[in-house]
């Protein structure tokens, strides 16, 4: 009883530690984060594949249930082809709150046309910010065929009253749950994503506490509905062993990152145990998906496009996406 005691004690010391140097998370420049994208206004550079904003047809994507991603297949994604369409981007709201002293108000970007279904991905905000500082990156998601589900976390979002670092611990289960109830929507009649989200195809994001918060979907709180993630800045604070179900990550960090340690990212990707691809911004700090903001783009939307939507081509475009302009190097095990 005393060995389990001290190991929890070093253990919580450790969290405290990371967590601690964390400070403030935000994708925009150190300092408040700014407004969010309009609804069906710009999400940023536009990228490949182009097309007529809010045209509704798009291209098939290949099998939807059953599917084949396996262990046993490295959990490589049925074949199929992202949208040829750059969809206008709607945003809503949904006053959601697992108990009653943990609301989790969660923003929603999504395509304002086209049939769907649509893969969904939620995404985890860092320490003291909040889902509006991403807007230009969720929308740019949105615009490419995704719909991309944002919760404002108790504890550590902008101006918490009750501010507490640690609380990131409980915000894996907050995703389970945000994610749980997004997904119910498909069967909701009347509701604006009624039948146009693919149930089966569903992953998860997250910058800084909000990467942390990912990571630990796959490991000591595993969501075995996830299928992909991209971790942005982020680390491994416990040493829960990644588990369940093959899923393709993606890991973007700065090298000159001084919140969270480059070596800890790659420590993080190393111990990922299925495909994956660690994208190294190399004048990059904690915010690199700012200052090198094209390339992060294009990369982290087609590893959407081929993770769940099976899309060849568009794994073929990683390398290119994020090496262009030498802003960064990509090495992959996809």
């Amino acid at each position: 009883m005393v060995h389990m005691s001290l190991r929890t004690v070093t253990v919580c010391l450790g969290v405290v530690v990371a967590l601690g140097g964390l400070g403030a998370c935000s994708a925009n420049e150190p300092g408040h984060p700014t407004g969010s994208t309009a609804a069906g206004g710009s999400a940023g550079p536009a990228g490949r594949p182009s097309g007529t904003a809010g045209a509704g047809s798009s291209s098939p994507v290949g099998p939807r249930s059953d599917d084949p991603r396996t262990p046993a297949t490295g959990g490589v994604p049925a074949a199929g082809h992202a949208p040829a369409t750059a969809f206008a981007v709607r945003r809503r709201q949904l006053a959601l709150s697992r108990g009653a002293d943990r609301p989790l108000p969660t923003t929603i970007w999504y395509p304002g046309s086209g049939a769907g279904p649509f893969p969904v991905i939620v995404f985890s905000h860092g320490l003291t910010s909040e889902p509006s500082a991403y807007a230009a990156l969720l929308a740019r998601w949105a615009r490419a065929g995704f719909v991309v589900a944002a919760p404002s976390f108790p504890h550590t979002h902008y101006q918490a009253e009750d501010y507490r670092p640690l609380d990131v611990a409980n915000q894996p289960a907050d995703v389970s749950y945000v994610l749980g109830k997004i997904l119910a929507l498909n069967a909701k009649t009347g509701d604006p994503l009624h039948g146009r989200l693919d149930t089966s195809r569903v992953a998860a994001a997250g910058h800084s506490a909000g990467g942390i918060t990912t990571i630990g979907l796959f490991t000591a709180n595993r969501d075995e509905r996830l299928v992909a993630a991209i971790v942005l800045a982020g680390e491994q604070v416990l040493p829960a062993p990644f588990r369940g179900p093959s899923a393709p990550m993606l890991f973007v960090h700065g090298k000159l990152d001084k919140t969270v340690p480059y070596a800890n990212g790659v420590a993080a990707y190393q111990a990922v145990p299925w495909p994956k691809a660690l994208m190294s911004v190399t004048a990059g700090g904690h915010v690199a998906i700012t200052r090198d903001y094209g390339p992060v783009l294009e990369t982290t939307t087609d590893f959407w496009r081929w993770s769940l939507y099976g899309d060849a081509a568009a794994r073929a475009r990683l390398t290119s996406d994020a090496t262009r302009g030498s802003a960064a190097t990509l090495t992959t095990d996809l």
